[in-house]
């Protein structure tokens, strides 16, 4: 009955060879899960930018768009310096997050930055928009956008029916405005910094 237990038992004995084989293999079960992670997080963000050209009129001008963008943080200073000189801070006011992104319109998405802070909800367009008057003067502007938190009624997450893997964000405001953001480079924070910021408004 002993040796019947014994064959039974199956264990690693300290003092053989086989113990720094096991440990081996879980260095390296360990290190493979790590790649594996890397590699979800790499391809959510390759997923990203590839989302995030595609929502452009053309790659070239989305390309441009985003070098003016990196020109004008890096002239400036970092994000922050941008946020600041654009909207303006108020007492107390910080950013949280900035992400691009495209606002919906109705002619067409339009790239830019989605700017959160612990008091507002803000968007400046990349590239400057042509706008004729009736009277045929054409002016240029940048879009602009900025919601104070406390008029923000509610923030829905949605995506497309036929590919999942294209989130929006919808913020409706107390005024019953809505917008539209999408093509973000990583979306998940973006909303979840958002709902944070909402939380503690």
């Amino acid at each position: 009955m002993k040796n019947k237990l014994a064959e039974q038992i199956i264990g690693i004995n300290p003092s053989s060879s086989t113990t720094s084989l096991a440990l081996t293999h879980s260095k390296a079960d360990r290190k493979k899960n790590i790649m594996n992670r890397h590699e979800k997080k790499v391809n959510s963000f390759v997923h990203g930018i590839r989302e995030h050209v595609r929502l452009g009129p053309k790659i070239s001008e989305t390309v441009k768009g985003k070098l003016s963008l990196g020109a004008r943080i890096l002239q400036l200073g970092g994000v922050k310096k941008v946020f600041k000189q654009l909207f303006g801070v108020g007492e107390g006011e910080r950013l949280l997050k900035a992400s691009q992104c495209y606002l919906s319109t109705t002619a067409g998405p339009i790239a830019g930055l989605l700017f959160i802070s612990n008091q507002r909800v803000s968007f400046f367009s990349e590239r400057s928009i042509k706008f004729s008057y009736p009277n045929g003067e054409l002016v240029r502007f940048h879009y602009k956008v900025s919601i104070p938190l406390r008029n923000v009624k509610r923030v829905d997450p949605s995506e497309n029916m036929k590919d999942p893997s294209q989130k929006y964000m919808e913020i409706v405001t107390v005024h019953n405005f809505d917008f539209w953001f999408m093509g973000f480079l990583n979306y998940r924070k973006s909303f979840n910094c958002l709902q944070q910021a909402l939380s503690q408004s």
